[in-house]
């Protein structure tokens, strides 16, 4: 190791996104390993607009373990952290910085303390997959830290005893979370099925209902599932299976209509287990209703379906449309059935890719208001309006995997000293 006199701090920063399951994983066969009862695909989305930027450090100077997250300093000592910190350390390899005059044996990260800050540009806890993003992020930044050799395979498996939807974000594009059969989890990891650019045209649209933490954690929902629904035992023996294949096919394939079918399906399904749980357990609200309820009139007045909805173990509407015009005409119809406050600022309830707003020819609020009724309603009479009901839309894409940020002005830990800016 280095002359610990010297009080060195070796830095990396990486960008993970965060992911939106279109074939849900819900109820787990090993709560510590974090292994699935079913497959899993998901869509990973832009990082431009959601994701976790993560600075994991490492100094003789460190006393402790130490995180902090969104600013706030939280606790490692849970098993979720625990396990990622141990898994990797023990893959580390030799490190050298020559320019810092670094240099760290294998043998050294066991006693080496990490510093780690994370930040979300979105909101934690509300059914977003902040921790997916988080739990990637950490063990991509460590991994590159400590110069692991494991490929992104790998990897995910040591994210997902982090978060289990955590080893999906590892890849960008559309990724298959492969539930494994081996007691050791070594087989329950992910692949990339296609990359982001395989079908670029994809528009997603999610509306943020509410941002607040949800009642019910993913965790405790996913246990008493499993302990009490009947349903889910069917879902993941029968119907899972067979969707997976034909979702795989429907993404090849670029086949929106299977794809759209397939993930309303799902994402109804999954909900249902949840209130076939005892007691139920209610993900969604009203609002989340609602917008199904507009979703489903739009696509059954239109030869084929033209947006997919999905909803994680949250009230948060994931609308992804099939093209940029759909985007448009998908927006307009969210901002006529659910306009913002009056006092609410434009720039800050359309967030994300603001292209979109221009091209659903919104400049102003007043163009809201002027917005006219979409024409699968029959009864302008008596069209009603739910004002507020959506705290912001973000606008954005199918997505690029983790990658490391070189720019040290993006570092969320001081280089001299290894604690938060």
């Amino acid at each position: 190791m280095a002359d610990e006199s010297k009080k060195w701090v070796l830095m990396v920063t990486a960008q993970t996104p965060t992911n939106i399951a279109v074939i849900k994983y819900w109820g787990k066969r090993d709560e510590t390993l974090i292994l699935p009862i079913n497959d899993s695909i998901s869509v990973t989305l832009d990082p431009e607009h959601l994701c976790t930027t993560t600075t994991v450090a490492v100094s003789p100077s460190f006393e402790s373990d130490r995180m902090w997250l969104n600013g706030k300093e939280i606790s490692l000592s849970g098993g979720r952290y625990q396990n990622c910190l141990r898994e990797i350390r023990s893959r580390a390899s030799d490190v050298h910085d020559e320019g810092k005059g670094v240099h760290i044996e294998k043998k050294d990260w066991e006693k080496l303390h990490l510093h780690i800050a994370s930040y979300n540009n979105f909101p934690t806890a509300a059914g977003l997959a902040s921790s997916a993003a988080g739990f990637a992020c950490l063990v991509f930044a460590l991994a590159k830290l400590m110069n692991v050799k494991e490929d992104q395979g790998k990897l995910s498996a040591i994210a997902r005893q982090g978060s289990g939807s955590a080893c999906r974000s590892l890849f960008g594009g559309f990724v298959k979370w492969i539930m494994g059969k081996g007691d050791n989890g070594s087989d329950s990891l992910a692949v990339q099925l296609v990359d982001e650019k395989h079908w670029d045209e994809l528009v997603i649209i999610i509306a943020v209902v509410s941002s607040r933490q949800k009642e019910t954690s993913s965790t405790s929902g996913m246990r008493e599932s499993v302990e009490t629904s009947l349903l889910l035992k069917h879902r993941a023996k029968e119907i899972v299976p067979k969707r997976i294949i034909q979702m795989e096919e429907a993404i090849k394939n670029h086949d929106f209509s299977s794809f759209a079918n397939l993930t309303c399906a799902d994402s109804n399904q999954f909900h249902a287990v949840c209130l076939d749980t005892s007691p139920p357990i209610f993900y969604m609200n009203n609002t989340s209703h609602r917008i199904i309820s507009c979703v489903e009139k739009w696509n059954h007045s239109e030869e084929t379906p033209q947006v997919a909805y999905t909803f994680d173990a949250g009230p948060n509407a994931v609308l992804i449309a099939r093209n940029r015009k759909v985007a448009s005409l998908l927006l307009q119809r969210m901002l006529f059935y659910f306009p913002p406050t009056p006092e609410t600022d434009l720039n800050n309830f359309i967030l994300g890719d603001k292209s979109i707003l221009q091209d659903a020819g919104i400049k102003e609020m007043k163009d809201i208001d002027a917005l006219s009724s979409p024409p699968e309603i029959k009864d302008n009479a008596n069209v009603p309006k739910y004002r507020g009901e959506v705290s912001y839309f973000i606008c954005t894409r199918p997505g690029r995997g983790p990658v490391e940020l070189a720019d040290a002005s993006q570092a969320l830990l001081n280089p001299e000293t290894g604690l938060p800016k």
